[in-house]
């Protein structure tokens, strides 16, 4: 079941679609924030990015794979390639500039 897992979330972060995780935790502070933020974004893009939240503590592995040590931390992939990424909270305005810029 791990490895479907796995293979999902490579799928996906390998479209033309940009793909932005927020790796976070369910006992962080900060992540919660990052929620309205979101979904604010979603709102905003209408379908120009994905968003996935992935829980560190439910799926280490592929936190390990990107080497992610703190939460909240936003990865942006497109193609499969890592084209942005920050640790802490990020407002939406910021998010959506940075995803725009790297739309193609």
């Amino acid at each position: 079941m791990e490895t479907s897992t796995k293979e999902t979330f490579r799928d996906l972060i390998n479209g033309d679609t940009p793909v932005l995780v927020d790796f976070h935790a369910e006992w962080c502070g900060p992540c919660k924030m990052m929620t309205p933020i979101l979904r604010e974004l979603r709102d905003k893009m209408q379908g120009g990015v994905r968003i996935l939240k992935l829980d560190v503590d439910k799926n280490p592995a592929v936190a390990n794979a990107f080497q992610v040590q703190g939460v909240p931390t936003l990865i942006l992939f497109r193609q499969g390639k890592i084209i942005w990424r920050q640790s802490g909270v990020v407002q939406a305005n910021v998010l959506e500039n940075i995803i725009k810029q790297h739309q193609g």
